[in-house]
């Protein structure tokens, strides 16, 4: 069987512009009624340093309403997931911006004390936010995707009892971000790490169940939709000393997310109708394909309302990550 797993990345733009009203709660609460429509389930990966400072500092006025939100998504279903931006964990608002730190821009090379802080912190966010202090996220994305080096993040997080990871994309590479993840294994859909995020270990405390890509030729990056919103992203970058070098793009293949907010229903069918047919080929028993979006990249409704539809006309369950491994769990009690 194959199932999809949405996830989304609710933040505002990562150098701290943009407000919450317009880039966190009200396309979030648009993306909730669609899924109410299908009585469906999704994760949001709250990006909670960015959102524990807001609250701290009080310089969004909305900032009260997340909570709100957050709890409101977690009573209708939704997995509440551990997002981090460690850059905002010093981050000053002065002069009605933020003046982020961007030396912490990838959690994996800080001493591991620090990283206890950022994500101790991070979740007693959540615990807040949802008004439980026993709460514990079971899955995480990291901060621009990073998970290398992975070994201190990794037991972290599993001391913490986080189980999943959701923050590889086969076939990525950002040299500036010491970020490779071209070896993972190419013939699996999940599997559990330890040292390196990208090595199977089957006695790895974490399980990885990557975001989905595709390597497609780069032309096929270039479509309207998608352009026209990392037009809106760049025009948000200044601020921001994300390192990218010519050889991160200049390959004749690449990989594409399944990004339902970035992505036509055409394309998202046709990434589907490919897996579909693989799985098939392969006599794959079981998978999950996840896909990403960001909250202040929705505004194609009508996309995202009709691969949902597609998706049950080819009987493809749509689950979360702690769905998953309840499920998981309850399989293996039968079985043993």
């Amino acid at each position: 069987m194959i199932e999809c797993i949405f996830t989304l990345d609710y933040e505002i733009y990562g150098n701290g512009l943009g407000s919450l009203r317009e880039l966190v709660l009200d396309p979030t609460r648009r993306l909730a009624d669609i899924f109410q429509e299908v009585d469906a389930p999704f994760v949001v990966f709250a990006e909670a340093v960015e959102l524990a400072k807001m609250e701290e500092t009080r310089s969004d006025p909305d900032i009260g309403e997340v909570g709100a939100q957050l709890r409101g998504l977690r009573a209708a279903g939704h997995e509440i997931a551990l997002h981090l931006h460690p850059w905002w964990a010093n981050a000053r608002y002065e002069d009605s911006r933020w003046h982020l730190d961007w030396s912490e821009r990838n959690i994996c090379v800080l001493k591991p004390e620090r990283v206890e802080a950022i994500v101790s912190g991070g979740i007693a966010y959540l615990r807040r936010a949802l008004n439980d202090p026993s709460f514990t996220p079971e899955s995480f994305r990291s901060g621009l995707w990073l998970m290398q080096p992975t070994h201190v993040i990794a037991k972290v997080l599993a001391q913490h009892g986080i189980l999943i990871d959701s923050s590889v994309f086969k076939g990525g590479r950002v040299n500036g971000l010491q970020l490779d993840y071209r070896s993972v294994p190419s013939k699996r859909h999940s599997w559990r790490f330890g040292e390196d995020v990208v090595v199977p270990d089957p006695e790895g405390e974490l399980r990885e169940i990557p975001i989905y890509t595709q390597m497609v030729p780069f032309w096929s990056m270039l479509g309207r939709k998608r352009l026209s919103l990392q037009s809106k992203t760049r025009s948000a970058s200044k601020y921001s000393p994300l390192p990218r070098q010519l050889s991160d793009f200049l390959r004749f293949r690449y990989p594409r997310k399944l990004d339902f907010c970035r992505m036509t229903f055409k394309e998202m069918r046709e990434s589907l109708v490919k897996v579909l047919k693989q799985h098939q080929r392969n006599g794959v028993t079981h998978s999950s394909v996840v896909a990403i979006g960001h909250s202040k990249d929705f505004v194609d409704a009508d996309a995202l309302r009709s691969f949902l539809a597609f998706l049950r006309e080819r009987s493809v369950p749509v689950t979360t990550f702690s769905r998953l491994v309840r499920q998981e769990a309850q399989l293996f009690s039968r079985v043993s």
